[in-house]
């Protein structure tokens, strides 16, 4: 992996927050990560954040969260500077079952993968490796 990550996660459940980030941290070691609970917080964040970015950006992502989901942060998130899309990967993370959440998300230009909860941590680090 490149040491040059910064990780937003934009989850609402603290439960599934702590998991990941202990996940992550066993399996990748040392990095930055930021954590918001929802998507209305992850665009401010990038907006905030984003003339700071001196590393590549990756966003896990849930789907179901309120005052805006994962879906309604991707349209909003279609609105940034594309020097911030460039530099930034977005991996959706959830445990729903529900075909259309699954399709959507598939087909989203910006969702380079799809992974139910728990994130499992050695395929991620295999597709951020690359």
């Amino acid at each position: 992996m490149k040491p040059d990550y910064t990780f937003l996660l934009i989850e609402d459940n603290v439960i599934d927050q702590l998991v990941t980030t202990k996940l992550l941290k066993n399996t990748l070691g040392h990095f930055n990560i930021n954590i918001v609970s929802n998507g209305k917080e992850g665009i401010e964040w990038l907006y905030e954040y984003q003339s700071n970015f001196s590393e590549s950006l990756i966003i896990l992502l849930d789907i179901k969260m309120p005052e805006m989901d994962g879906f309604e942060f991707l349209s909003h998130y279609e609105l940034l500077p594309d020097e911030v899309k460039s530099t930034t990967e977005i991996f959706m993370l959830s445990s729903t079952i529900d075909s259309n959440d699954i399709k959507k998300a598939n087909e989203n230009s910006y969702v380079k993968k799809l992974f139910s909860k728990p994130l499992p941590v050695q395929q991620f680090k295999e597709m951020i490796a690359d």
